[in-house]
């Protein structure tokens, strides 16, 4: 058995690709449209996986993020019941202060430089942890208050 994907229903399509491509920094390796049925698939991966994906078969590469977007529109509501994606990054806090500057709030701070959560404009909770041995605490990270759900 192999991961494969995870489908995540997104409202807004570009909304939702320039959030996991522009601002965290996934990259699009497949599309499908499917114009009888009115939606979209969009497939990312993260950049340490183009190896993985390479490998994989023309439509079953891995691992890889699903997104969906209806055509037509339908309310999801925050689909918490999922739980949450989760990444390994180089530094965290680079990341978090680049997502920062794009406009992406920071719901759980790497207070411990080891762990911190955002949310997708479709409130896909988004688990970061940093790779290796946890970086040394510090500012502004440390004294920051968690934000929201996450």
């Amino acid at each position: 058995m192999r991961y494969l994907h995870t489908m995540l229903r997104v409202r807004n399509l570009d909304a939702a690709l320039d959030f996991y491509c522009n601002k965290l920094g996934l990259t699009e390796v497949r599309r499908r449209v499917d114009e009888k049925n009115r939606y979209t698939l969009v497939f990312l991966a993260a950049s340490a996986d183009d190896e993985l994906v390479a490998k994989g078969p023309a439509t079953r590469q891995a691992p890889l993020v699903e997104l969906t977007y209806n055509w037509d529109s339908e309310d999801y509501g925050e689909a918490r019941y999922f739980g949450h994606l989760a990444y390994e990054v180089d530094d965290i806090y680079a990341l978090c202060e680049r997502l920062m500057k794009a406009g992406v709030t920071i719901n759980r701070p790497p207070r411990d430089g080891t762990m911190a959560f955002v949310r997708s404009p479709d409130k896909h909770s988004i688990e970061l942890l940093q790779k290796g041995s946890p970086l040394p605490p510090k500012e502004p990270w440390t004294s920051m208050p968690n934000s929201g759900k996450w």
